[in-house]
């Protein structure tokens, strides 16, 4: 059979569907879903939209005729609603995705979740179509944050094997992977459970010959201990840290049950700038009892950190979250003005980082668009390149370039 496998979500669920093409035995995995007999669907469901996104997936491949399993966070949110609908053959949450050609064989309609407490045994050894590999070293999360659903469809935190970790990281080295991107629903977590700490990994990490860089995943402020900080100088060590604060009032961060602090964290940021870190964040606009007041505060404090990339988004009610049964105060106009004025300043913060830190640009080339090379420095900064030079799959060092407003650029 033809396997086109679709992908909704997050670097995790990129992980998890790269194991299980890896995992498949007597069936052809294709890149082009007209082709396939069989679509697996791995899922977000981290808002209402994107369940909604998947719903209209589904359809949409149901009137084409196609056999339609489901998997990720949406086969717990919404796996059984699905099926009984005739929606989807299958259902099968993550724990199960090692069974995928058992699943892949069966001859009447299932559903089978599994657990929230496995860990995954095997390992990923090359990625399709990506110039960077990633690996997962921990699943679910001990947080409760009231505005998401995930601790509830990825379960608690519980971290990887480090032996597996290491020997899945060497394995894609050796088959030519040498920036690795480390992953999981909550990866500062890592090792609570396990008596060791994600730096005491990223040390082991550090020492496999070969590996050219290690970009992680989010992290909470909470997590950059000490033995996070002492790796905070190696080469290998992307100079760039995305810490996800949500907001910076001190009130929302306790309407939306965080356990940062804005004040603190606001020391944490300048003293890892002080290093040479570009420094990304996550921030909710919008969300439930975002009064003017908070709003103001919330304004006040942002400024005070030298962020250099930011995810924002507008609030999105998650049903069966706390936050879902608060009244929101904010009109959509008003916040998506609120989103652009935190988008504006980092903007302006970037700008003004990349020249500051003008200095040789350490580029993994990811891909051509157009006249323009495009990869990500050490920074996490894109840049653009004019060359006549296949480029492609490549690590360049660029020392002479333009610093724009839109990006960088660079002609070699």
């Amino acid at each position: 059979m033809k396997i086109y496998f679709k992908t909704f979500g997050c670097r995790t669920n990129i992980y998890d569907t790269e194991f299980m093409k890896s995992s498949l035995k007597e069936h052809d995995v294709v890149e082009d879903e007209s082709l396939a007999d069989v679509i697996v669907i791995n899922s977000c469901t981290v808002t209402n939209g994107a369940d909604s996104d998947v719903r209209n997936y589904i359809n949409r491949t149901q009137r084409k005729g196609k056999k339609v399993f489901l998997t990720g966070c949406g086969a717990i949110s919404k796996g059984e609603e699905l099926f009984k609908d005739k929606k989807v053959f299958g259902v099968f949450g993550m724990s199960k995705k090692a069974d995928i050609n058992r699943f892949l064989e069966q001859k009447s309609e299932f559903m089978e979740l599994g657990n929230l407490t496995s860990r995954d045994e095997n390992i990923v050894t090359s990625y399709e179509n990506h110039t960077k590999a990633f690996i997962k070293i921990q699943e679910g999360c001990d947080f409760r944050c009231s505005y998401c659903i995930i601790p509830l469809v990825r379960g608690n935190a519980r971290s990887q094997d480090e032996n597996g970790i290491i020997n899945e990281a060497k394995n894609l080295v050796k088959n030519g992977f040498n920036e690795l991107v480390l992953t999981g629903t909550n990866i500062g977590s890592y090792g609570k459970d396990t008596n060791t700490t994600l730096g005491k990994l990223l040390q082991k990490l550090g020492a496999i010959n070969g590996l050219k860089r290690v970009r992680l995943g989010s992290l909470e402020p909470s997590q950059i201990d000490e033995s996070f900080k002492e790796i905070l100088d190696e080469p290998w060590l992307e100079k760039h840290l995305h810490i996800a604060l949500q907001h910076t009032s001190q009130k929302m961060l306790s309407i939306m049950h965080r356990r940062n602090r804005a004040l603190k964290d606001i020391e944490l940021f300048n003293e890892l700038s002080q290093m040479g870190f570009a420094l990304g964040t996550d921030f909710i606009v919008g969300h439930p009892g975002e009064s003017e007041a908070v709003w103001d505060e919330a304004v006040e404090n942002f400024k005070k950190f030298p962020l250099t990339h930011i995810h924002a988004f507008v609030y999105s009610k998650r049903d069966g979250t706390l936050s879902a049964d608060m009244r929101v105060e904010v009109d959509g106009k008003t916040a998506k003005e609120r989103l652009k004025l935190l988008q504006n300043i980092v903007s302006l913060n970037n700008f003004e980082f990349r020249k500051r830190h003008y200095n040789v640009l350490s580029v993994l080339v990811e891909q051509k668009s157009g006249e323009f090379y495009t990869g990500f420095d050490q920074f996490y900064n894109k840049i653009q390149i004019k060359s006549d030079k296949n480029l492609k799959n490549r690590w360049i060092e660029i020392g002479d370039y333009d610093v724009e407003f839109a990006g960088n650029f660079a002609e070699i």
